[in-house]
């Protein structure tokens, strides 16, 4: 942009990205043009806005620069109006009421904090122009602009507490977010032989392997040559697109792998993840394989998380979660702490929401994911200091120290002050959160809304009983703040969990001190539309009651529409593959008995009595998962507990049956074969 544009309109351009200041309308024109012609410069012929409508996918409609003249020819062309607004329909996605069939008219709109990016293919170039996603009446009927709005109320309350600290200034306090994204990759293949992987992204069926993760031998191992060339092209074409990726390797599961980019601001990060996403999928039918991000594509392996590391900081005060070497001493630090602590206390029913999906059911609560109980983990150096707070006040904190190998040859290190926990949902991990409950499958744009969202709340409360008790009055500000934090602490403290989520356990004292436990989706999405949900998002201008409830409805119809089609693939795989399998080994058991017995044989009926025991068995549990979908599964409730365990038990039947038929009759691509096979 420097580059192209004129000094003054690059200097306005850069004061809403950096500032947050509004954007000057009139330079629309100035960078339309200068964005038209270095796009067509790098070969593109059409340019489109990207949007992310409540799917929680990627969307687009791309229009071409050209135009025809008077004289035959074309000519290509693009203004600051095409630039800022478009008008895709407003009804065709999921609304939750908001737009009626007859309601059509949206517009998406030009966001210019996020960059323009060339998406490449190999008949053309794209000029891909992040926006946001609205209806006719203004309403958010995208991921965007809650996340935009949310960084706007996150950045006010934040200045006011760096302003109590001496730091008046108006450089935008931004949150950012670094998101692990852990996948499996299958090959083709299989992918292809598999309807419920196909249509369902999980495996509906699939027994066990006599081979698993036990042995811990997959993580971080040696990453295997055909998916070491498809990591690296992944990142090349991340690279183009200005993802910065940073980490790759082989995760917990067979099969199963991580890629995570450096830090971005969330708005940034949210539209990257998206790519990410879009990325990997796309190359991994390069190499004939095929990216799953479901969060339990294996059952009884682990599934897939997506940690989103938050933080808080800008070019003028750095990371203000970062707490330095003594953080007993840095009350600012502490302050902002604090009102992470608050928020999570207050708002856990609201940030299990956010998390609930029927994917992530499967992967919440097991030995591979944390607890669906919200906790916060601080480790041990922060949770002394605020043990300390507790008791009137914090003195000193745990000095970090080296760690000694007891081998010469190797360097010093220095030792962190704490462990980290990998069975906390919130976890504290030296200078950001990590809330490591989101699911691989998600837009990070909903767990960053209620963070933002919520966290700007507790900052408005810190900092209005700060200057309430100090009233401009310097002087009091260190007494005050030791105030606060004690209140703070004593009265949110029960969410401060530093031990094993995954233990029963914890569970018993999470229970007792009245932490929510809300296990599965049915029971967590009415948590976004309780009234003190409701009120927060409103006071800040995030969402409006009417923009909050039409998420919870689709949420819920989102939920309801992935139990029908499990249930409608559940029934139709079990009919169609498995069942006639299963017949078919019946009958060649039942002729080699009958043959064996023609000439005086004895034969052994056990594994075709529990073929027969099966196989009734396995049309009994068809017929009642028939039953309990009888006329759509349009209710949570119903989905939950009573479509998904008639599921289970169709499950049950059919991976005994795989462990019992003859290989060369069974239908599916079996669990060894897809996890192992690379």
């Amino acid at each position: 942009m420097k580059k192209r544009l004129p000094k003054e309109i690059f200097k306005s351009l850069m004061k809403t990205v950096e500032a947050g200041e509004k954007l000057d309308p009139t330079v629309a024109d100035v960078v339309a043009s200068a964005m038209k012609d270095w796009a067509v410069e790098k070969g593109a012929t059409h340019y489109t806005h990207v949007f992310y409508p409540l799917t929680g996918g990627t969307a687009e409609k791309h229009d071409s620069f050209m135009s025809p003249t008077s004289d035959g020819g074309t000519i290509a062309q693009f203004s600051g109006k095409e630039l800022c607004q478009g008008e895709p329909d407003g009804s065709s996605f999921p609304t939750g009421g908001i737009r009626q069939t007859h309601e059509a008219r949206g517009y998406t709109i030009w966001d210019v904090t996020s960059p323009a990016y060339i998406l490449e293919n190999d008949n053309g170039t794209t000029l891909c122009i992040p926006t946001a996603f609205v209806s006719w009446t203004g309403e958010a009927l995208d991921k965007k602009t809650p996340v935009l709005r949310s960084m706007q109320a996150l950045d006010a309350q934040a200045h006011r507490i760096t302003k109590l600290f001496g730091h008046d200034d108006k450089v935008f306090v931004a949150s950012t977010a670094g998101p692990e994204q852990e996948y499996f990759l299958v090959d083709k293949n299989f992918y292809y032989a598999r309807p419920d992987l196909l249509n369902a992204g999980r495996t509906l069926f699939g027994a066990a392997p006599p081979k698993g993760q036990e042995f811990d031998d997959h993580y971080f191992g040696a990453i295997p040559e055909r998916v070491l060339a498809f990591m690296l092209d992944v990142e090349r074409e991340l690279y183009k697109l200005g993802v910065p990726i940073k980490t790759r390797h082989n995760e917990v599961a067979p099969g199963q792998y991580e890629i995570a980019p450096v830090f971005e601001t969330a708005n940034v990060a949210t539209d990257h993840q998206q790519l990410i996403m879009q990325v990997l999928k796309k190359v991994a039918k390069k190499y004939d394989m095929e990216c799953l991000t479901h969060e339990k594509p294996f059952a009884g392996v682990n599934g897939s998380g997506k940690h989103v590391n938050w933080s808080l900081g800008s070019s003028a005060h750095g990371n203000l979660l970062d707490p330095g070497d003594t953080p007993h001493e840095n009350a600012q630090f502490l302050v902002f702490c604090a009102a992470v602590i608050r928020a999570v206390y207050k708002f856990q029913g609201l940030l299990r929401a956010v998390v609930a999906s029927a994917g992530n059911d499967h992967r919440l609560g097991a030995n591979e994911a944390p607890p669906a109980i919200l906790s916060v983990f601080l480790g041990d150096q922060l949770a002394d200091v605020f043990e300390q707070i507790k008791s009137g006040g914090a003195n000193s904190s745990l000095p970090t120290g080296s760690l000694e190998v007891g081998v010469d040859t190797l360097p010093p290190l220095a030792k962190d002050a704490g462990d980290r926990n990998r069975t906390s949902p919130f976890a504290f991990t030296g200078n950001r959160f990590e809330f490591r409950a989101v699911g691989s499958n998600f837009s990070i744009a909903g767990p960053l809304v209620a963070m933002n969202t919520i966290i700007a709340d507790s900052l408005d409360y810190c900092a209005t009983k700060l200057e309430e008790a100090t009233s401009g009055d310097e002087s009091k500000l260190h007494g005050a703040v030791q105030t606060l934090l004690s209140e703070i602490i004593n009265e949110c403290g029960s969410i401060i969990f530093n031990g094993n989520g995954y233990s029963e356990e914890w569970h018993a004292e999470a229970e007792k001190r009245g932490l929510l436990n809300l296990r599965t989706t049915a029971d967590a999405l009415s948590a976004l539309i309780t009234e003190d949900v409701k009120e927060v998002f409103a006071k800040y201008g995030v969402l409006s009651e009417r923009e909050l409830e039409s998420r919870y409805e689709t949420y819920c119809e989102q939920y309801c529409m992935t139990v029908q089609v499990e249930a409608n693939l559940t029934k139709k795989i079990a009919r169609t593959l498995i069942f006639p399998a299963a017949v078919r080994y019946q009958n060649e058991l039942a002729s080699a008995c009958t043959n064996l017995k023609a000439l005086d044989y004895e034969f052994d009926t056990d594994t075709l009595d529990r073929i027969t025991q099966l196989v009734k068995a396995l049309q009994d549990s068809i017929a009642e998962l028939s039953a309990a979908s009888t006329g759509g599964c349009e209710d949570v409730r119903k989905c939950c507990d009573t479509v998904l365990p008639a599921m289970e038990q169709v499950r049950a039947c059919a991976d005994e049956l795989e462990g019992l038929v003859a290989d060369d009759l069974w239908p599916l691509p079996t669990y060894q074969e897809m996890l192992f096979i690379k």
